[in-house]
């Protein structure tokens, strides 16, 4: 087959960070959005009138989110849940991979070829289909974004970082709404 055929003009580039294996222990922040940023999840509300104090008012699908989320490490043993919140058109996570058989240094950007089912890419796209079969069981409506997004954090000032941002993130939603930019965003 001819492999200029397309001259690239289809190719979508990989977000992903080159030769990096995302198989190995580290720490990953991830974002994941809905199809064109619908707000499946419910809406930030301020139950005190102060952004400080804004929440989300969960929807149904919020509920099925946060179920999936917290089953990952019952499929994944090596991974542990960190921060985490779910926002009306997307969700943040910071997964913790730790495989004690992984000898190679935190930073080892060799990506070794092999089976791909226990790397970042299998435990969002479990996350994602166990989402939308549960929302499609319920009759629920539902789309995710077909990517998402990924950062290796790169050390303990980095994560905090990462987890203050999450964290604020409800009384942040006022500032994306105005396209204020924001840390991560």
């Amino acid at each position: 087959m001819d492999d200029d055929k397309y001259g690239d003009r289809f190719r979508v580039a990989s977000a992903r960070w080159a030769g990096y294996d995302y198989s190995q222990s580290g720490v990953y922040f991830v974002t994941i959005c809905t199809l064109n940023r619908a707000r499946y999840f419910g809406e930030i509300i301020l139950p005190t009138g102060m952004w400080e104090e804004a929440e989300l008012a969960p929807s149904a699908q919020a509920g099925i989110v946060q179920e999936c989320w917290l089953q990952i490490p019952t499929r994944f043993p090596f991974v542990m849940l960190d921060a985490f919140v779910v926002m009306p058109d997307h969700v943040h996570g910071i997964l913790i991979f730790n495989k004690p058989d992984d000898k190679r240094p935190a930073l080892d950007y060799q990506n070794s070829f092999g089976p791909q089912r226990e790397n970042l890419a299998a435990i969002i796209r479990g996350f994602k289909a166990a989402v939308s079969s549960i929302v499609k069981q319920q009759g629920l409506e539902f789309s995710w974004q077909s990517r998402y997004h990924d950062r290796v954090v790169r050390g303990d000032v980095e994560l905090k970082k990462i987890q203050q941002y999450i964290a604020n993130n409800p009384a942040r939603w006022k500032h994306e709404q105005f396209g204020e930019e924001g840390l991560f965003r």
